[in-house]
């Protein structure tokens, strides 16, 4: 068996694709609809958080034989402790990571390290600052631009109750909230922009299955500054970005056994 590590759809096809293949499977979620939409798709599915020992517990349980991490780019905690539970386990790690996009060389678009350096660097432009990086690190930003003159921070962010109680808390006003489920379409993320009158865009270098390309292109077609945060650095080892070359490694593995 496979222990695939998903929650994104790209993980979910890739998982179907391993399984079409013919290898049994299970998979890892962190939240009630992505589990749904994994077992909408046919594929086995386990919902909750898992630390490297739960891992690595439920590696030796199952019988899992490689563990293949598809988890969001982002996603650093869990990649870690695939990584770790794989090595306590003494299985194979094999990590996808969806392709990267560059857009190097653009004057509306800068680069940040990491969510604090973005917030600080927004604080520094000040306007109408809309934040699309969901709600994990929504607390960082609201802490460093909610008292801030001349500035207006709108977050976007998945419509969970959660969500719009950690918003309440933050104290960010309910009209400054856009509670909605992507992926966002070109035309969509222009009608917010101009509905807001956004001045600055803040995103994370998702790839374009995180639909990071049609953010961008609306904001740079109105003119719209944008801070990009770069993903974080994981020495993943094995690892590739695309599906073929997944399965392929897979086989190399697994032959024979």
């Amino acid at each position: 068996m496979i222990l695939v590590m998903a929650g994104t759809s790209d993980a979910r096809e890739l998982a179907v694709s391993i399984q079409q293949t013919g290898y049994d499977l299970l998979t890892t979620v962190v939240t009630d609809s992505a589990a749904q939409s994994m077992e909408n798709a046919g594929l086995p599915v386990m919902v909750g958080r898992l630390t490297a020992e739960q891992l690595a517990a439920l590696v030796k349980e199952r019988g899992i034989r490689t563990i293949v991490d598809a988890t969001h780019p982002f996603a650093e905690e869990a990649s870690k402790n695939a990584i770790t539970a794989a090595r306590e386990a003494d299985v194979p790690y094999i990590r996808y990571e969806r392709h990267r996009l560059t857009f190097d060389g653009n004057p509306l678009i800068t680069y940040a390290d990491d969510y604090e350096q973005a917030a600080e660097m927004a604080a520094a432009k000040q306007g109408v600052i809309m934040l699309t990086t969901g709600s994990k690190t929504l607390h960082i930003f609201a802490k460093r631009l909610l008292n801030e003159p001349n500035t207006t921070l709108v977050a976007r962010m998945l419509p969970r109750r959660d969500n719009m109680e950690k918003c309440e808390e933050l104290g960010l006003l309910q009209k400054n909230i856009v509670a909605m489920q992507g992926p966002f379409s070109k035309a969509l993320n222009t009608a917010l922009y101009e509905h807001y009158k956004v001045t600055l865009m803040i995103t994370k270098e998702s790839g374009k299955v995180g639909a990071v390309d049609e953010k961008l292109e609306s904001a740079l077609e109105l003119g719209i500054e944008t801070i990009m945060i770069g993903r974080p650095e994981v020495e993943y080892g094995v690892h590739f970005s695309d599906f073929e070359d997944v399965i392929k490694k897979l086989n190399e593995l697994l032959k024979g056994e």
